[in-house]
């Protein structure tokens, strides 16, 4: 039986909540560019442009509600006795926490929040926020940047995430493309420090080969049914 388990989760977990990819035709960036939204130029450049894309994401993001793939995971959590259930999401929706989920880490950023660029605080920021709002650390206006990880940034907590992957034994990507670094360096590395690795999509992902089974499907089925099982021989 497996000890500690990782749970990698990217944008196809959401996709089943209504959210959609980054990537699809009618995605996310879908009439942005990623030049203009999300990288710390166009933050600089154009600062009230940016948050207004963050602004209405957030709103729309707030709507969504967890899938059964969400909720697996709790009831994974809840009821495994061999270990920890951690879960790595490279989502910057709150989809994990409405799930009851716990042991959460944000790769890349979290919807919610705001960081400071002056003094570095974070705080909380579910409602709207402009070059207007002042930060609570500071005290100092037009300093609140989005709490997410633009292109060229550091990924956000991944010294612990690296020691998760250490410690694994299993970890289960779910949703997953492949394509985004360095998460998906993440199953060659928990796979090279003796992990079982499983993946769950609705298709081979580019970096498949990284893993030892390939459940093909949709998450919120697929997934739910291997967590029972799991269960069942824990």
């Amino acid at each position: 039986m497996y000890g500690d388990i990782v749970i990698l989760s990217g944008a196809g977990i959401s996709a089943e909540s209504g959210i959609p990819t980054f990537r699809d035709s009618d995605g996310l960036w879908n009439n942005h560019r990623i030049e203009d939204v999300a990288t710390i130029e166009a933050y600089e450049r154009h600062p009230e442009q940016v948050h207004d894309f963050y602004n209405g994401l957030k709103i729309d993001l707030q709507k969504a509600r967890p899938n059964p793939a969400h909720l697996a995971i709790t009831e994974l959590q809840n009821g495994y006795r061999n270990g920890t259930v951690s879960v790595v999401t490279q989502n910057v929706d709150l989809l994990h926490e409405k799930a009851g989920n716990r042991n959460i880490y944000h790769i890349h950023g979290q919807i919610d929040q705001a960081v400071c660029m002056n003094c570095g605080r974070i705080t909380d920021a579910r409602g709207e926020v402009t070059t207007e709002t002042l930060c609570a650390g500071c005290g100092m206006a037009a300093t609140l940047k989005p709490n997410i990880v633009f292109f060229g940034e550091n990924l956000l907590r991944m010294n612990e995430v690296d020691a998760l992957l250490d410690k694994c034994r299993l970890l289960i990507a779910v949703g997953t493309s492949g394509a985004v670094y360095p998460a998906n360096t993440f199953a060659r590395i928990a796979r090279y420090h003796g992990a079982d690795t499983i993946e769950f999509n609705l298709h081979a992902t580019v970096n498949s080969y990284d893993f030892d089974r390939h459940v093909i499907g949709r998450a919120g089925e697929t997934f739910p049914r291997f967590i029972k099982e799991l269960l069942a021989e824990s």
